[in-house]
């Protein structure tokens, strides 16, 4: 008889829901991509009823729910932080209320069965090693903070998974991270990714400020040095010492770039990259495997990963494609299967994120025909349909390019992407101007054929997640896809995994003589990934795209009504953009 599991995370940050069956992956999906809120922390109603639809059951199928905390734990941690300033809100209270989980379980998601709770950093942990495929390995978890970890090293074997150290709260590399994410005037749970973007243009002249931030301690342990912080007060990450020891106010929201920014984004990714590398070292001689599993937030940053990989002492890397708390889904779901079955996971490497929703021709030809939507029908002729997108990038359009089941995860991967012509020297600016209206010096990426990565790319193994750079040397002119530092963050793509989106780069390849296109995700600033054919139209309608491919169907520009814009753009102006944050969200 098949056991069922369901994973939750909620109620932090990039709320998620996936759904194992004997232990194989079935689906998953972010609450935000329903809801269109930006980092939706709710109990993920919406994407429950995905997951459920996809494997064709109720929740009176789910034999468990695990979720990916600890709540009376957590309570602690919030307690300790929070009574000096605790203004008993009504939001404050439900926050910190241990038993809304549960609660929520119960009567939100309707489920009365046994719940599974598994510890923040070990659902991480679980995350990476479960879906490794790797029959042993080191593991590393590090983010902000879980219930009091914030850093944690463990070792997998088979269906063991021990943490046999951690770093507790307020020690955090990922607060460090946030802290002068925060200093520099970009959103805390969100902008970290734009330091490390911002990193390249700078130089590491406050790297030695920043290390003093950071006080290494015995085996895997450090400390901040708190006089340069202030988000234990829950008002802002930064402290005056620190503004002092930079010499600088902190930079305001969407104000100029100034070169001292870039240097300070700099000086912090040489430092995280740094320690990263310390805590791998050591990490190996307590487990001196030639597999590393990493998750938690901070194993987003791309470029540390590849330093790690790069210098570090392990063969082999996998990183959790969601090591955010979304990903904490799947670990809770992990450990649930395993404890309760007493039978360890399928040794299988995840090898592809394509598990959200997807959505046949024949259903988009009927949303189409019922606009005044001039569209061509590219059904039964995909050969034709790849070709004629190719012929669109080559000459210089941008594309939106939905296919298939939409991605799990913060990257976009060929199912809900924005492509173009990585050789064009405009199309950077011009994508971040006019189409995702974003900051100029944010670079974007390559999706590259995997069969001709090496001819381009200096990448010691295939990187399918997108979640390592390396240095870029082709003998192509790339100017879209090379960041100033001369690396790029590469995806690889193979015919098996992804079968039309690996069809597509081929027909580029042979009108052009180039194996890779720029991938970016298909969505505006502040909004999250496209999900539907809907928002796919929204998107495109509202954004500088040329082309949207639909699966089998492609929409150019002009076959949009004009009122159709100036009508999105009223009603997106009055719903909610998502959640902004000044401080990390500990509660």
């Amino acid at each position: 008889m098949t056991y069922t599991v369901l994973g939750i995370s909620a109620h932090y940050h990039n709320s998620a829901v996936c759904l194992l069956q004997d232990g194989h992956l079935v689906a998953a999906a972010e609450e935000e991509r329903f809801s269109r809120i930006k980092h939706d922390p709710s109990m993920p109603k919406a994407a429950t009823r995905f997951c459920l639809r996809q494997a064709g059951l109720t929740m009176a199928d789910i034999d468990c729910v695990a979720y990916y905390e600890l709540p009376v734990k957590k309570l602690g941690r919030q307690i300790w932080m929070g009574l000096p300033g605790f203004t008993r809100r009504p939001d404050e209270i439900q926050r910190m209320d241990p038993k809304r989980p549960e609660r929520e379980i119960r009567t939100i998601l309707g489920f009365d069965g046994p719940i599974e709770w598994v510890e923040h950093h070990l659902a991480h942990a679980a995350s990476a090693f479960h879906f490794s495929g790797f029959p042993e390995a080191a593991v590393l978890t590090v983010d902000g903070v879980g219930e009091w970890t914030t850093t944690s090293y463990g070792v997998g074997d088979g269906q063991r998974l021990e943490l046999f150290e951690e770093v507790a709260f307020p020690d955090s590399i990922g607060l460090l991270y946030s802290t002068l994410t925060s200093y520099l005037g970009f959103r805390v749970n969100g902008g970290e990714y734009k330091v490390m973007g911002l990193a390249p243009y700078g130089q590491p002249r406050f790297a030695d400020t920043i290390r003093a931030m950071i006080q290494p301690g015995e085996k895997g342990q450090y400390r901040l040095d708190l006089r340069y912080f202030d988000f234990l007060k829950n008002e802002r990450m930064y402290s005056d010492a620190l503004i002092e020891a930079l010499g600088a106010p902190p930079r305001e929201p969407e104000s100029d770039m100034l070169p001292f920014h870039m240097d300070v984004a700099k000086s912090l990714q040489v430092v995280l990259g740094e320690i990263m590398l310390a805590k791998a070292r050591y990490l190996h001689q307590r487990v001196p495997s030639d597999n590393l599993c990493l998750a938690g937030g901070v194993a987003l940053n791309c470029v540390a990963n590849g330093y790690v990989h790069a210098n570090g002492p392990f063969r082999n890397l996998f990183v959790q494609p969601a090591s955010n708390d979304a990903g904490g889904a799947l670990g809770a779901a992990a450990m649930a299967h395993i404890r309760r079955q007493e039978q360890p996971l399928p040794k299988k490497r995840l090898t592809n994120v394509f598990l959200g929703p997807g959505y046949p021709s024949n259903d988009i030809a009927r949303m189409l025909d019922s606009t005044p939507v001039r569209y061509e029908d590219y059904r039964a002729r995909p050969a034709e349909l790849f070709d004629r997108v190719a012929a669109a990038m080559e000459a210089g359009q941008v594309v939106g390019w939905f296919q298939g089941r939409l991605e799990f995860g913060p990257r976009a991967l060929g199912g809900r992407s924005i492509l173009a012509d990585p050789r064009n020297p405009i199309m950077r600016d011009h994508i971040n101007a006019l189409v995702k209206k974003r900051e100029a010096f944010r670079p974007f990426a390559p999706s590259v054929l995997e069969e001709n990565m090496g001819d381009h790319f200096r990448l010691q193994a295939p990187s399918p997640f997108m979640l390592e750079t390396c240095p870029v040397h082709s003998g192509l002119d790339l100017p879209a896809i090379t960041h100033v530092d001369g690396s790029a963050r590469v995806q690889t793509v193979n015919a098996s995994e992804n079968p039309r989106y690996h069809a597509l780069l081929q027909a580029f390849h042979r009108r052009t003589g180039c194996p890779l296109v720029l991938n970016t995700s298909f969505n505006m600033r502040s909004e999250p990934i496209v999900c539907s054919p809907r928002d796919a139209l929204s998107c495109f309608v509202r954004a500088g795209i040329d082309l949207l491919v639909l699966e089998d169907f492609v929409i150019e520009k002009d076959a949009i009504p004009p009122f159709w814009k100036q009508a999105l753009e009223i009603i997106e102006g009055n719903q909610s953009s998502g959640i902004t944050h000044r401080v990390y969200t500990f509660f």
